[in-house]
């Protein structure tokens, strides 16, 4: 998608966070409400400081998703296969590898070459970072972000009300 963010956009995702967005160069996802559920962030912040995230994750249904997930051990359980399994690791590295590609696109920030997020690509550190980056560049991509999406099933099902996920503020 990669959509520039409208100014509705940023106070949407400020909502959704509970503080202002940093670095955000686009939307990268929706929800089917409209509302942006992955934003596309710089790899660089505006104060200078390095930033690997590039996929940040603001739907906070998606969020409680990714945090169930994670309270239930999901991630050691992956990073174990990556250890046992060769085709899946060596589909993550591809994973890790496009992630780097999409923030090359954004610039090129020295102190974070060759690191992407989430534990890529050895490991499993964070399923949120994993999920934007599968809802951000599509099914295929990111094979252990895929995985955490079925696990969730169909978060978005339900209407977003805006008001019961970002302490009732509205665009």
């Amino acid at each position: 998608m990669n959509i520039e963010p409208t100014p509705e956009d940023l106070a949407v995702v400020e909502a959704q966070l509970g503080r202002a967005p940093r670095g955000v160069a686009a939307v990268a996802w929706r929800c089917p409400c409209g509302r942006p559920g992955v934003v596309k962030t710089r790899p660089r912040l505006d104060n200078g400081t390095p930033f690997p995230t590039t996929y940040y994750l603001t739907c906070q249904r998606a969020i409680m998703g990714c945090s169930t997930l994670e309270a239930n051990g999901v991630m050691a359980e992956m990073t174990q296969r990556l250890g046992e399994d060769d085709e899946l690791a060596s589909r993550y590295v591809e994973a890790h590898e496009a992630y780097l590609a999409d923030r090359a696109e954004l610039g090129d920030v020295p102190e974070i070459e060759g690191i992407s997020a989430g534990g890529m690509p050895t490991r499993v550190k964070c399923l949120h970072v994993l999920v934007g980056h599968a809802l951000a560049a599509g099914r295929g991509v990111n094979p252990l972000g895929d995985e955490a999406l079925d696990a969730m099933g169909e978060f978005w099902k339900d209407p977003c009300q805006l008001d019961d996920v970002a302490g009732g503020a509205t665009p």
